[in-house]
């Protein structure tokens, strides 16, 4: 009796294996309450994150094309070994672009951490990957999906060059949130910072506004940035609170109108509803040593905001919405 009462108070699987578009295979994560999280082996891209209403908070483009070669556009691509054009590889690096395994025995999580549902996805080299970028690595990904429908994204690096040589790397986690509408959106964290243009040749600038809003696009590196960052959907009456641990840069992308009719993967208005806030370590790369190891990590939430506040600390959203 004990045990079929149990089965029926949880009835779902909190990680199941399946075929998602194409064929391709996918890992679902679920929460009892019933958020979701799914992951496409193809590039370890998390595609999707729904809260326990079912809604999807992050923006995957309709045109988006599930076939290697081509990155999948929307969800978190991660960007590895290069962000974007900043060295000698292909866009963002080849991480989004590879099949990656599943650790069928990952080392286990803190013991009070037990309700997490998580997987371990695993990316080394081929002997291709070497021939245009000739370190040897070992790259564990593990996508943690909490109690409350918090998405964690933590990554591990490790160098395991057997000839002694050193690699240096820059990263992101590039991630789409979908917005109700760009122009009704503001982030802020980022304030008085410095940043990298894009737009203007990688030129450094400072922040002006007291927070960031959209009214065309934008391309921006920020430097130095602070460990939770906040993007307030007005319209939604909804805050994303993004907090990063090893990553000290904060990308922020918008392509806006023209670029968006520009991209083939991408539908002519989607710019709208959607908004790139990405965790990286960009202006500095990380260099590791054979056998050393860098951790980055992401956590991000989505909390009820029902106001238009100046100044927001996430830290008391979230303890309001607890």
């Amino acid at each position: 009796m004990a045990s079929s009462t149990s089965e029926s108070r949880n009835p779902i699987a909190p990680v199941e294996f399946s075929k998602g578009v194409n064929g391709l295979d996918k890992v679902i994560l679920r929460e009892v309450r019933g958020s979701s999280v799914e992951i496409y082996l193809y590039g370890g891209h998390v595609t999707s994150w729904k809260n326990e209403h079912g809604e999807e908070l992050l923006f995957l483009s309709s045109k988006a094309i599930f076939k290697p070669p081509k990155a999948i556009r929307g969800g978190i691509p991660i960007c590895f070994p290069q962000f974007a054009a900043h060295g000698s590889l292909e866009q963002h690096g080849f991480a989004r672009n590879r099949f990656w395994s599943v650790d069928p025995d990952p080392p286990p999580f803190p013991i009070n951490s037990s309700d997490n549902a998580y997987v371990d996805l695993m990316l080394k080299p081929s002997e291709e990957d070497m021939k245009i970028w000739p370190h040897s690595f070992e790259f564990r990904l593990r996508v943690t999906l909490g109690p409350g429908g918090d998405l964690m994204l933590t990554s591990r690096i490790r160098n395991t060059n057997p000839d002694g040589k050193p690699f240096s790397f820059t990263f992101a986690y590039h991630t789409y949130f979908s917005v109700s509408d760009i122009s009704e959106v503001r982030v802020e964290g980022l304030e008085t910072l410095d940043y990298l243009d894009n737009l203007s040749n990688k030129e450094r600038f400072t922040e002006q506004g007291d927070a960031i809003t959209f009214e065309t696009e934008v391309d921006k590196i920020y430097l130095s940035t602070p460990t939770k960052i906040a993007i307030l959907d007005h319209e939604r009456k909804r805050t994303f609170v993004l907090r990063k641990d090893g990553l000290p840069d904060a990308v922020v992308w918008n392509p806006w109108d023209k670029k968006a009719k520009a991209m083939t993967d991408f539908g002519d208005d989607e710019y709208k509803h959607m908004l790139c806030v990405e965790a990286a370590a960009i202006e500095k790369p990380i260099t590791l040593k054979p056998g050393e190891e860098w951790k980055g990590r992401q956590e991000l939430s989505a909390v009820p905001s029902s106001y238009c506040s100046g100044q927001l600390d996430p830290q008391k959203v979230l303890l309001a919405a607890e």
